[in-house]
């Protein structure tokens, strides 16, 4: 995924920042708890698309640095 364009996503439901999974082919919002799609490199940023995160999963995620 372009690291521009991830610089640019939001997630919609808080708005919050978004992680590349590359190994899942998702953009992670730890806030949210919600994993969205990227299919065909295209990221599919709509709720009811998105799955829920795991408290496992959740913990396993360090917090999403911000921009200075």
């Amino acid at each position: 995924m372009d690291t521009k364009l991830l610089e640019m996503l939001v997630c919609p439901v808080t708005k919050g920042p978004l992680r590349f999974d590359r190994e899942r082919q998702e953009l992670v919002s730890r806030s949210a708890r919600l994993a969205y799609p990227v299919r065909d490199g295209m990221p599919i940023l709509l709720e009811h698309e998105a799955r829920t995160l795991s408290d496992e999963e959740i913990e396993s995620l360090a917090p999403t640095p911000r921009a200075p």
